[in-house]
C-alpha cells in the first residue's frame, strides 16, 4: 500500500486519487551543432578547451544562436538581448512541447485546467505560465504556477506540485512544461570554468500531462517523492553576475559529480524503503543527463548497468544537458521503446543546485 504524499488520507475518510503521467511531449530549436562545429564557429583554438568539448560524451546539441555574418562568429549579446531570446525561443519550443504532449494524451487545449512552467535560463515577469496561456488560447480560468531558478533538478520539484494539484482535482488535466534556452545564458571569456558550462548545455522543452482518477487509463502512477539537499554545497552550482561582461554566468564546481554520487544512495533507498522495495525491484531508471562524470558517478554508486542508463546517456549524446527537462526526454525514449509492463516500478531522478537530489517512484 502506498504511504507517500500522493496517497495519504485527507481530512475526511476518502483517499485522494493517485496522479498518473498520461503523456509526454518534447520540442527543440530547428538547428543543431556538433561539438566541433561549435568550436570552429566561435573560433576556439585553445587545445584545453577543445578537449573539454570533444571529450564530453556529447555529439550534438540543439541551440538557438543569434545570426552571424558569413565567416564570422555569432555576435556578442547583451543581457537584455539574451533575455529577449529566452522569451521568444522559450515560447516557441514550450508551446510546441505542450501541443505534442496533448496530442499524445488525446486531449485538447480546452481540456487544460492547470499549467506549471519551469525554467532556469531566464527571468520573466509575467512568467511562461501566463504567456503560454495567452499564446495557446487556454482558458483564462486555468490555474497556474511558475518554478524559476531551481536548476536541473526543478522538473521533479515542479512535478510534485503538479501531482498534488491533480490529486485534489480528480479527472482534471494538469500540464507541466520545462523550458530551457541554455543558449540564452552563457559567457565566453577564454577561461576553463565557463568553457565547461558552454560545452555541456543544450536548448529544449518537455511537457507532461498529469491526471488523477478518471481518465488516467493505464499510464504510470506517481506513488511518492524523496528529496535531499546536501549541506555545505550551496555554491557548487549557481548563477552569479559577471561584471566584466555585464551578464549572468553559471558556475559549476569540479567536484559536483562526486558530491552527488556520494549522497544518491541514501535518497534512493529512502524513497524505495517506504514502499518495501529494493533497487533490484526497479525495472526502469529515468535519470537527468547531467554530464558524463555525473552519470558515471550515479551508475557506480547505485550499482546500475550502462543498459539501465541507456536513455540518459543517449539524451546526453544527442542533446547535451537540457537542464530541468532532461529526464523527460529520457522518459519519452523509454515510452517509445515500449518496454514498461503493468506492475513495473520506475525511478525518476534529477540533481541540481542546492546541491539537491530529487527522486520520484512510478508504478505502471
Amino acid at each position: 500500500m502506498t504511504t507517500g504524499p500522493a496517497a495519504r488520507e485527507d481530512t475526511g475518510t476518502r483517499t485522494p486519487a493517485l496522479p498518473h503521467i498520461t503523456a509526454v511531449g518534447t520540442a527543440l530549436p530547428p538547428v543543431s551543432y556538433t561539438q566541433r562545429e561549435l568550436l570552429d564557429l566561435f573560433r576556439i583554438t585553445d587545445p584545453r578547451i577543445r578537449s573539454v568539448f570533444t571529450n564530453s560524451a556529447i555529439d550534438r546539441r540543439y541551440l538557438d544562436l543569434p545570426p552571424a555574418e558569413p565567416g564570422c562568429p555569432p555576435p556578442a549579446e547583451t543581457q537584455g538581448e539574451l533575455r529577449d531570446r529566452h522569451l521568444s525561443t522559450g515560447l516557441d519550443i514550450g508551446a510546441d512541447a505542450m501541443r505534442a504532449c496533448l496530442k499524445q494524451a488525446g486531449a485538447q487545449l480546452s481540456d487544460v485546467r492547470y499549467v506549471c512552467a519551469v525554467t532556469s535560463t531566464g527571468l520573466l515577469t509575467p512568467g511562461f505560465s501566463a504567456l503560454l496561456i495567452g499564446e495557446l488560447g487556454l482558458s483564462d480560468r486555468c490555474s497556474r504556477i511558475d518554478v524559476v531558478g531551481m536548476g536541473c533538478n526543478a522538473g521533479l520539484n515542479a512535478l510534485s506540485a503538479v501531482t498534488g494539484w491533480a490529486s485534489g482535482h480528480p479527472g482534471e488535466l494538469a500540464l507541466m512544461v520545462c523550458i530551457e534556452v541554455c543558449s540564452a545564458a552563457y559567457v565566453i571569456d577564454g577561461g576553463m570554468p565557463n568553457a565547461v558550462v558552454n560545452s555541456l548545455f543544450g536548448d529544449g522543452a518537455a511537457a507532461v500531462a498529469v491526471v488523477a482518477g478518471p481518465g488516467a487509463g493505464n499510464s504510470p502512477a506517481v506513488l511518492d517523492y524523496a528529496s535531499s539537499t546536501i549541506p555545505g554545497t550551496a555554491d557548487a552550482m549557481r548563477f552569479t553576475w559577471d561584471d566584466r561582461h555585464g551578464k549572468l554566468s553559471f558556475l559549476l564546481a569540479p567536484d559536483v559529480p562526486y558530491v552527488v554520487g556520494a549522497h544518491v544512495e541514501e535518497t534512493v533507498d529512502r524513497l524505495l524503503s517506504a514502499h518495501r522495495l529494493r533497487r533490484a525491484d526497479i525495472a526502469h531508471w529515468v535519470v537527468h543527463s547531467g554530464g558524463k562524470k555525473v552519470i558515471d558517478s550515479l551508475r557506480v554508486n547505485l550499482g546500475l548497468t550502462r543498459h539501465e542508463l541507456r536513455h540518459t546517456t543517449g539524451v546526453l549524446r544527442e542533446h547535451g544537458n537540457l537542464s530541468s527537462g532532461s529526464f523527460l526526454f529520457s522518459y519519452q525514449r523509454l515510452l517509445d521503446e515500449g518496454t514498461p509492463r503493468p506492475g513495473d516500478h520506475g525511478v525518476l531522478m534529477t540533481m541540481g543546485p542546492g546541491a539537491a537530489i530529487e527522486t520520484a517512484l512510478l508504478r505502471w
